[in-house]
């Protein structure tokens, strides 16, 4: 048996001793492997599986896989850098024993976020969660900041017989519609049985605008926290559409035309725990701090949109005039604004005051979405950035004078573009570090390379059962 005593290159101190009461617990609930879940550059979550009986040789040793999967496409072609892509070398998934949870959506299994660490027990330059919790620490060292984030998801739900390639909308009905929702509620309700059973607090659940289109809005956790709940709750979402003969897509455009899939981000910074967007004296209540921040998501929005909106699909998604936010502006509860300020209701301010980063979708890695988005605000509040004027309405009413005062500028509207702001922005790429950034420039320009020359309906085709 594995003591604390060995010599482990990884893990983390005290995670063996609760190894036995976990495995009898899991083991008492009929769970016989347990997921081992990431999420690359790309935005797809990656996993190695093990029985339950090796969760301690995991926690004490990790699991192997390698480092190539930083440099895969969605279609799992292979990407080269000067430092990622080759076949060498090896990396171990460690789990996070505080985030294991048995699924109740796939019974017999249960799921964990894990942390890469090389086989000489450092931790990877490419672990996208390890970057998003030194984000954090930062934050809090410089700024003594910390944050709430929520992430909303947004899916299709297709008929499951439909042809492989094809989406069959399985539900009929108009938008917010009640029709929606009762023909899928059998469904609906088995997931937020689920949901609830695996410990997610869920906000609200209900049909979205596009065809067959749902959304749920989550509690907000911390950050970390919060990009792990997102993966589970997609992996919930999957497996009991799955379970009702349904088939789900989370891809940005899984059709031509239309508004698509969000992934909207719900951020709130917080200094000895009070919200730090309410009870200010800026405008709506923020304090001077959360203006900066804001201000700094601002003026590096065009270079997160490689981040944030990281397909070639998301430039299906991301129009004007159909509240993808695509431009540099910010307002109160105005839905086409690249940031949205939600002040929440009177009386509950204090609590629910947050911004919604609004040109993020489900194609993005959540951790590294939720990171390059805290670096952009800190940054803010480090050059103490003026927060421009407010827009109201659709930006796309403003000439060139007004839109230019109000700095109101069109986000890119291809992902080479983006690389192109991506490059441009040293603040981003400098929180990334050099092997990350290296990755979300090559895995970009890859996707682009893959589907360059291809009509919407073919693009939205290709990524559409990727994500």
């Amino acid at each position: 048996m594995t003591t604390l005593a060995d010599p482990r290159p990884g893990g983390r101190p005290g995670d063996l001793d609760r190894v036995p009461a976990l495995t009898a617990d899991l083991a008492a609930r009929g769970v016989h492997g347990i997921v081992l879940a990431y999420v690359d550059t790309a935005g797809v979550c990656r996993v190695k599986t093990i029985p339950t009986a090796r969760l301690e040789a995991a926690v004490a040793w990790g699991v192997g896989m390698s480092p190539v999967f930083d440099t895969f496409l969605a279609d799992d072609s292979i990407v080269t850098t000067d430092v990622l892509g080759s076949p060498d070398g090896d990396l171990r998934l460690y789990p996070d024993l505080d985030h294991l949870v048995p699924l109740a959506g796939q019974p017999g299994w249960a799921w964990a976020p894990v942390d890469r660490i090389t086989q000489e027990g450092e931790r990877h330059p490419g672990c996208a969660r390890t970057f998003l919790r030194r984000i954090v620490t930062d934050a809090a060292d410089r700024h003594g900041l910390a944050f709430k984030a929520a992430i909303e998801i947004e899916w299709a739900v297709g008929v499951g017989s439909a042809p492989a390639d094809e989406f069959v909308p399985a539900a009929t009905g108009p938008a917010y519609g009640a029709v929606r929702q009762v023909e899928l509620s059998d469904y609906t309700a088995e997931l937020l049985a689920a949901l609830a059973a695996q410990g997610v607090d869920v906000d609200q659940i209900h049909p979205e605008y596009a065809p067959a289109q749902f959304e749920v809005s989550v509690g907000a956790l911390d950050p970390v926290a919060a990009a792990d709940r997102s993966v589970l709750v997609r992996q919930t979402i999957r497996a009991v559409a799955q379970r009702h003969g349904l088939r789900v897509s989370f891809a940005p455009a899984y059709l031509p035309e239309g508004v698509g899939n969000g992934g909207h981000l719900h951020l709130s910074c917080w200094r000895d725990g009070m919200n730090l967007h309410s009870g200010g004296e800026g405008r709506y209540g923020m304090t001077a701090t959360a203006q900066a921040f804001l201000a700094g998501i601002l003026a590096h929005l065009p270079g997160l949109t490689a981040v944030t909106a990281p397909s070639p699909a998301s430039y299906l998604r991301l129009q004007p005039s159909q509240w993808a936010g695509v431009f540099t502006a910010w307002g109160r509860e105005t839905r086409e604004a690249g940031v949205r300020v939600v002040t929440g209701t009177a009386g509950r301010r204090d609590q629910d005051a947050n911004l919604e980063v609004k040109p993020v979708d489900l194609a993005a890695n959540p951790y590294l979405a939720l990171g390059c988005v805290i670096a952009a605000g800190s940054d803010g509040i480090t050059a103490d950035r003026p927060l421009p004027g407010e827009i109201t309405g659709d930006p796309v009413r403003y000439g060139p004078d007004e839109a230019a005062a109000l700095g109101v500028r069109r986000l890119p509207r291809s992902l080479p573009a983006a690389v192109t702001e991506f490059r441009a922005d040293p603040v981003l790429r400098a929180a990334l570090g050099p092997v990350l950034a290296d990755a979300v420039s090559a895995v970009r320009l890859g996707e682009a390379a893959a589907v360059e020359g291809l009509a919407p309906t073919a693009l939205a085709a290709f990524y559409r059962w990727a994500y």
